[in-house]
């Protein structure tokens, strides 16, 4: 693990800030997301107004975050012309940044700082919401789940920067 925060500590200075593209909040399970310009993210819980704010306080799924050219990889491996990232279930678009560099890293969305705990794995919905082969197009382009480590605003158009690493306490 030490090796890999110094590999970090190295490269992650020199990474371009990224983008918010859009905010999706889930209210309920197989409710339309709501679209919206700006949302909090509260530590510990998840994004206010989304389900996963009332779920288990500490989990490492409080907010999904995921590439926006993901979702047009997503859409040419369906061949499609573009998909609605409403569709994909998660709550943060963002361009301009590796998300897959963070991994396991911490990083700033407007004010609120997050941790990115794993890959956020394509569920067998996506079948259901993207067509046959849904899940297999999302397969390692499903972006990042998060834990929220200080609660902030989030806007469209805010800056997502990463943080240096933070050394390991064990």
């Amino acid at each position: 693990m030490a090796a890999r925060q110094n590999l970090f500590a190295r490269y992650i200075p020199a990474m371009q800030p990224g983008r918010v593209e859009w905010i999706g909040l889930r209210p309920e399970r197989r409710q339309p997301v709501q679209v919206v310009e700006h949302c909090h993210a509260v530590k510990d819980l998840g994004l206010a107004g989304d389900r996963r704010c009332e779920g288990t306080p500490g989990s490492g799924r409080q907010v999904t975050v995921i590439n926006a050219e993901h979702i047009d990889v997503i859409a040419r491996l369906l061949g499609r012309e573009a998909i609605d990232p409403a569709l994909l279930r998660r709550n943060i678009v963002i361009s301009g940044i590796n998300l897959q560099a963070l991994r396991h890293q911490q990083f700033q969305i407007g004010d609120a700082i997050f941790a990115a705990t794993a890959q956020c794995h394509p569920c067998s919905r996506m079948e259901e919401a993207l067509g046959p082969g849904g899940t297999a197009a999302m397969l390692m382009h499903g972006g990042l789940c998060a834990r929220i480590i200080r609660s902030g605003g989030i806007r469209l158009g805010d800056e997502v920067k990463p943080l240096l690493p933070q050394p390991s306490l064990f």
